[in-house]
């Protein structure tokens, strides 16, 4: 084994399936597959050295996943941490399992997503996971993110939106309303509880017509991801595998971080430089400009 590059968080993509259809994430052409839990025990086993944290998700809707309590069982047995972010429509119906669980560490509900689905009743999407959330405080250790990652580049939200924080805040008992630019820092509702801003980012495409070789990413630094099928990727926006740095299922993830291929990225942007076309093309690496 080579020297192990400790990364902060792995993002395992469990499903690539999803039950709802965002504005704000393109959708892939990818087959729709759930990784068996054979498969995700061999991820675990040699990532292991690598981090203590996990995160399921890429694309898709982990709570989706069939035999998703199986999946946070393997993770409890290998003492990883697991971190879920989830659009919040199966909590209902699967939230039982993630308080149960021993592994999970945080859930990241996007509640963004509810303003970019017409189909979905606001009132029963926020009572129900305030519902769950009150659930997980009082049951579980497990920190509870609900996210609003949709602000403009003036760290504006739309109305509607914030009418959907500020009821939040108004049933949890906050004596706080959001009006104009938004904090980014986000607030604290009470321990463990937390809303999130960030603003809104456009995942990268080879099409796009944005183009800039400077810049600086975390992928291979802190993070790493690997899509369903097994495809080894640099960081959690290659969601189409085109930074394709090998297959898991088929090469060690330690042979496969520390290629050719991998090594040129990362010293690449050691030198605040992209070296790959599609970071050239990620905008989102303008945030972390040195």
């Amino acid at each position: 084994m080579n020297n192990i590059r400790k990364f902060k968080k792995i993002y395992i993509e469990i499903t690539n399936a999803c039950n709802l259809k965002c504005s704000f994430c393109p959708p892939h052409n990818r087959k729709i597959e759930f990784m068996k839990p054979s498969g995700f025990e061999n991820i675990l086993k040699q990532i292991k050295p690598f981090s203590d944290y996990i995160n399921l998700h890429i694309k898709g809707e982990p709570l989706l996943h069939p035999e998703i309590k199986t999946i946070l069982d393997l993770s409890n047995k290998y003492n990883l941490f697991v971190n879920i972010t989830t659009n919040g429509t199966l909590l209902k119906e699967k939230g039982e399992i993630l308080l149960q669980s021993g592994s999970v560490r945080q859930i990241n509900i996007s509640v963004h997503s509810l303003g970019a689905n017409e189909n979905i009743s606001s009132e029963f999407y926020t009572e129900e996971i305030l519902r769950f959330a009150e659930e997980a405080l009082q049951k579980s250790k497990i920190i509870i993110s609900l996210r609003f990652w949709n602000l403009d580049e003036n760290s504006i939200m739309p109305e509607s939106e914030k009418k959907i924080i500020n009821d939040i805040l108004k049933k949890m008992n906050v004596n706080k309303e959001i009006c104009g630019k938004i904090d980014s820092n986000g607030i604290k509702i009470k321990e463990r509880l937390y809303i999130n801003f960030e603003k809104e980012f456009i995942w990268p495409e080879i099409s796009d017509t944005f183009l800039n070789e400077e810049g600086f990413c975390l992928g291979l630094r802190d993070q790493a991801g690997i899509l369903v099928d097994g495809t080894v990727v640099p960081c959690c926006l290659d969601a189409k595998g085109i930074i394709n740095l090998g297959n898991i299922f088929i090469k060690n993830f330690d042979e496969i971080i520390n290629s050719e291929r991998a090594n040129s990225i990362y010293k690449g942007f050691s030198k605040n430089k992209a070296v790959e076309i599609l970071c050239k093309k990620c905008r989102y690496k303008e945030r972390f400009k040195k």
